[in-house]
């Protein structure tokens, strides 16, 4: 995952698809389980796949995230390991109804446009 960005710089050049029209769907740190967040735009926050991501679309941010939480463990030094690893099942639990959620916003959006989809999404958290 931390080199997607020559498959996704791939995708966008065959396709001749602009970043703006690219929806990456990530995990994020920053969120607890359960919740996921669009988002367009914005810097990499130290995720190495974004980086890479963003490096490889010719150092272009603006492209759409999904971003899925998986909560932070709380030391630095124990990011990488928590990322790796695998959740307890009462936090897997979350982070399924939250990406089945946004694959349903995700639905929206393309049907009813992103301001309908981001409001559902952003008001959902589960339980």
């Amino acid at each position: 995952m931390n080199l997607s960005g020559k498959a996704v710089a791939a995708m966008a050049t065959f396709y001749r698809i602009n970043p703006d029209e690219i929806l990456v769907a990530h995990d994020e740190l920053d969120l607890p389980p359960g919740v996921a967040k669009f988002k367009l735009g914005g810097g990499h926050g130290g995720h190495n796949g974004l980086k890479d991501i963003i490096s490889k679309l010719g150092n272009n941010p603006n492209f759409h995230r999904l971003r899925v939480g998986i909560g932070h463990p709380g030391d630095k030094n124990k990011v990488v390991g928590f990322v790796l690893g695998k959740p307890p099942a009462s936090e897997q639990k979350l982070i399924d109804d939250a990406v089945d959620e946004a694959a349903r916003c995700t639905e929206i959006w393309l049907k009813d446009g992103l301001t309908k989809a981001t409001n559902r999404l952003h008001a959902f958290k589960a339980q």
